[in-house]
C-alpha cells in the first residue's frame, strides 16, 4: 500500500497547542499539536496529534526554540 502524501504545510508552525489540566501552578500543559497562520493571517490550520476528554486547549505562539 502507497501512503499519500498529506496535505501538512511545509513550513515550520507559528504556534503550539496544548491540553491544559488543572490550574494556577498545579496546571499540567501536555502538547498535542501545532498550528499554522493562514495566508490571510485572519485564522489558522490546526494540526492535533491527540484529541483530549477533558481540559482546555490552548494555542501559543512558538519562540526561537519552538517552545511557547
Amino acid at each position: 500500500m502507497v501512503r499519500k502524501e498529506t496535505s501538512a504545510p511545509k513550513t515550520l508552525p507559528s504556534h503550539n497547542c496544548y491540553v491544559i489540566e488543572g490550574e494556577g501552578e498545579a496546571a499540567h500543559w501536555t502538547r498535542v499539536g501545532a498550528a499554522w497562520w493562514h495566508q490571510d493571517r485572519m485564522g489558522f490550520n490546526l494540526a492535533l496529534s491527540a484529541l483530549p476528554f477533558t481540559g482546555r486547549l490552548v494555542i501559543r505562539e512558538r519562540n526561537e526554540e519552538g517552545r511557547a
